[in-house]
């Protein structure tokens, strides 16, 4: 499979968690996990499991907000296992696929994903998986990003993309994490599952940045976009021609920028 020049089997190579967890999760992926903890904790569960839990950003500001319950984190790439069992080893680390989770019928009271679910190819049939392993009563709990608009690191980013690749820019912002940005898709995908959609809130907030150079690299080799940036073969021209667009619409930085999530809790 192949998404805009990227290859499904290059996505995560075992150098971009690093990437990822230094420049991206400060600013894009914090201020997120730390309002779906507070979410989390809010529901008093006992047992948890988190779907694509990456390098462990969510996890561990579940293991703050929720210290008595028992938190199992999961990802598909072994790579970011590895990386985020390290980062937080409080919680169950597993590689596992959200398709076909190995654990027993009704083994958890909440199952949560931070900006995961745009990635798994049979949305239905993953939060069917979801539903089997709650218990009755359970809660399902996650986020989307909204459309790639509304998120203003990424539409610099993009621009820079498209600014450095004329022809063919890589499309994976576009068609991947803001490819899931309708509520009422995501709605309907939960019933066809068998959840009953409880709350949906849009939230944005502001991410912050030290340097808008430090966030091109991020994004440049700490994401699936750094395999279109390797097959072009010319790696520093790309990054000075996306670093230079992104500063031009954000400034150098320190930045501050408002990026928009959907908020999902649905009741199995």
């Amino acid at each position: 499979m192949r998404v805009a020049g990227i290859s499904a089997d290059r996505r995560w190579s075992e150098s971009m968690p690093a990437a990822y967890e230094q420049y991206l999760v400060p600013v894009v992926f914090r201020p997120f996990a730390e309002d779906l903890a507070a979410r989390a904790a809010a529901l008093r569960p006992r047992r948890i499991l988190e779907l694509a839990a990456g390098t462990g950003v969510l996890t561990s500001a579940l293991l703050t907000a929720a210290p008595s319950a028992t938190v199992t984190a999961t990802d598909l790439n072994e790579a970011m296992v590895a990386f985020g069992s390290a980062r937080s080893p409080g919680a169950l680390w597993r590689q596992a696929d959200a398709q076909r989770l190995p654990f027993p019928d009704d083994g958890f009271d909440l199952v949560v994903c931070q900006f995961g679910v745009m990635f798994f190819p049979d949305r239905v049939g993953a939060f069917t998986e979801v539903r089997r392993v709650l218990a009755p009563g359970g809660r399902f709990l996650f986020n989307t990003w909204g459309p790639l608009a509304a998120h203003a690191f990424e539409v610099a980013l993009q621009a820079g993309l498209e600014r450095a690749f004329p022809v063919d820019p890589p499309q994976f912002f576009r068609m991947v994490p803001h490819g899931y940005a309708d509520p009422a898709v995501v709605a309907a995908d939960l019933a066809a599952a068998g959840f009953t959609v409880e709350d949906e809130q849009e939230l944005t907030l502001q991410g912050r940045a030290a340097s808008t150079a430090d966030l091109a690299v991020g994004y440049l080799t700490g994401t699936p976009v750094r395999a279109a940036v390797e097959e072009r073969g010319d790696g520093p021209a790309v990054r000075a021609a996306v670093t230079e667009e992104m500063q031009a619409r954000l400034g150098p930085g320190p930045v501050t920028a408002p990026m928009t999530a959907y908020v999902f809790r649905a009741a199995a």
